[in-house]
């Protein structure tokens, strides 16, 4: 099926849409929102549009066939950023028709040359959540952006194209933090007036976030810095390899190599999800694996210190005792009554 938008700003789109599916609109302020007609399938399409020439559409939809939305107004078209944070989207720009496939948890910046305007593709059957932040360049250039100092200059020349005289194209995996953003976006906390300046506020903080995002990729490339949300499903891998084999001491570069990331990027997603570095969280692990060991096995200390890893006893009842409070000794012979309590020990000696 093939849908033919010609309007904006994303109000306009909207309502555009509703009219061609034949369903009403609901209005919250300034939030316009349509459910899909239960011939075309499930799901929402909802925008809302600020003074500035910023606007945000949102698409949770699941499409029962295969569906084109065709934004074809005859003038220039906005510059899109595009999220997908479930299931997947294909774009192309109108006047070349080069296929790109957005998945979940990437994005794409995308800006089409003169009138030109742009397709998305969803497939049938398949439940696409997709957040559009787009940008009106000749209403955002009357805002004050001091000549948009300090944006990479290919982005700045985006930004001051106001006529659209290039195409421009880049897609990425978005961050955590814009993750979380999308998140906020679409839970709708918010109703009326609220909403409106939560919106607002939300898609400049996505504009700051998604810049950053970019400047990090051009400048660092593949030891980019900043965390996507691809990386936490390698820091889960990492994870999983730290509890496969606990006798096993991986080097951190050994485990970013295994998983396919980079260091940085391993060390800030252990930061991320548990506020600790990669080693202090193998630490962790092994200090856990042992106290069970010594509150369920019949595994002595050194048994113990082999089966975590480690070659040092001493090491071991030292990290012990800074983690639970006692000696790896005295937890075992005081377990009944010690439980997961930190207590003061009445003999310091590990022999």
């Amino acid at each position: 099926m093939e849908i033919f938008v010609k309007a904006l700003p994303v109000e306009e789109i909207v309502e555009n849409l509703s009219k061609q599916f034949k369903v009403p609109l609901k209005k919250d302020g300034g939030e316009l929102t349509l459910e899909l007609p239960d011939n075309l399938g499930q799901g929402f399409i909802r925008a809302a549009s600020f003074s500035s020439g910023v606007g945000i559409i949102e698409y949770k939809v699941t499409f029962f066939e295969d569906m084109e939305i065709h934004f074809t107004i005859h003038q220039t078209h906005p510059i899109k950023f595009i999220f997908c944070s479930q299931g997947r989207v294909n774009h192309a720009f109108e006047e070349n028709l080069d296929m790109h496939t957005i998945d979940t948890y990437q994005n794409v910046i995308v800006s089409s040359s003169g009138h030109n305007g742009h397709i998305l593709f969803f497939k049938a059957n398949e439940t696409a959540s997709v957040t559009s932040l787009e940008i009106i360049r000749s209403e955002f250039t009357n805002r004050k952006n001091y000549d948009f100092k300090g944006l990479e200059p290919r982005l700045a020349e985006v930004f001051k194209d106001s006529v659209a005289e290039e195409l421009f194209f880049y897609q990425g995996n978005y961050s955590i933090q814009a993750a979380d953003i999308v998140e906020a976006i679409t839970n709708k906390e918010h109703t009326g007036f609220l909403r409106s300046v939560f919106l607002e506020g939300k898609a400049y903080e996505m504009l700051a976030k998604q810049i950053s995002q970019y400047h990090d990729d051009q400048e660092n490339g593949n030891k980019s810095v900043i965390l996507r949300r691809k990386d936490v499903e390698k820091v889960q891998k990492a994870v999983e390899l730290i509890h496969e084999d606990l006798n096993k001491n991986y080097s951190v570069d050994h485990l970013a190599k295994e998983v396919g990331t980079n260091v940085n990027k391993l060390q800030e997603g252990f930061k991320y999800m548990f506020n600790l570095t990669v080693n202090k969280y193998v630490q962790q692990v092994k200090l856990e694996a042992a106290k069970e060991m010594l509150h369920h096995s019949d595994y002595n200390i050194s048994q113990i210190v082999g089966q975590i890893g480690l070659n040092n006893r001493s090491y071991f009842s030292k990290i012990f005792k800074e983690k639970y409070g006692v000696s790896p000794k005295y937890f075992l012979q005081h377990q009944s009554t010690i439980g997961d309590h930190v207590i003061e020990e009445d003999d310091d000696s590990d022999e």
